[in-house]
């Protein structure tokens, strides 16, 4: 499958960068480029990419702004936002998660990695397991005016899948949850499908932020 995707970000020597990593790499199309969120709402708009590399601080519409637009709008549900940003600690990011952003990476990644971060964003598992996200999170969930706890927000879920979502939270992969559990990969996804499913939850990523939010976890744990 080719994954579809649109490049967000005011410069325009990073956009070249990233478009010639993507284009000579099988199994991926670049559907078009914005200097700002408002252009990279609209182009997500018109192309329907499976992804959007959205950096976080752009004039007029910045990224968090556009992150939040995209996924609140109903016509896009299939695509999904992947943030880079330069910065390890950002205030933005935490947000743009609890926005729907599937995940964030470092502008200093790997080339490769950030060939894999697409592909797991596009395949819809959101991207969770660098460390620096889960630190990122955990700072800001702990932080009071960041924090809107809601303790019937876990009421539907079952016990077996409250502890799935705790591992969820802590970066665990579906293979890693089944490991863990001893279960089969199957049933990790099924399980994670069925909390997603239950908290209205657009993907992974905004699982992790209302086991914060929540108190399931906090981030001492």
């Amino acid at each position: 499958m080719t994954v579809r995707v649109v490049l967000a970000d005011d410069q325009a020597l990073v956009r070249a960068g990233f478009r010639l990593l993507l284009e000579t790499e099988v199994g991926f199309e670049v559907c078009g480029e914005a200097a700002d969120g408002a252009q990279a709402v609209a182009l997500a708009r018109e192309h329907r990419p499976d992804v959007v590399v959205m950096d976080i601080r752009m004039p007029g519409v910045d990224g968090l702004v556009a992150t939040r637009q995209i996924t609140a709008d109903p016509r896009l549900s299939g695509v999904k936002v992947l943030v880079l940003t330069t910065f390890d600690v950002d205030e933005y990011v935490f947000e743009a998660l609890r926005s729907g952003a599937s995940g964030f990476l470092l502008k200093d990644t790997e080339p490769v990695d950030l060939l894999h971060a697409i592909r797991v964003v596009a395949a819809g598992e959101a991207l969770l397991a660098p460390t620096v996200t889960r630190r990122l999170i955990a700072e800001f969930a702990a932080r009071p005016e960041h924090r809107r706890p809601d303790p019937s927000a876990l009421r539907e879920l079952t016990d077996r899948e409250r502890e799935v979502l705790a591992l969820v939270a802590g970066g665990l992969s579906n293979e890693e949850i089944a490991e863990h559990l001893v279960i089969s990969p199957a049933t990790s996804r099924t399980h994670v499908s069925r909390i997603m499913t239950k908290l209205g939850a657009r993907d992974r990523a905004q699982l992790v932020v209302l086991a914060y939010e929540s108190k399931l976890v906090t981030p001492r744990e």
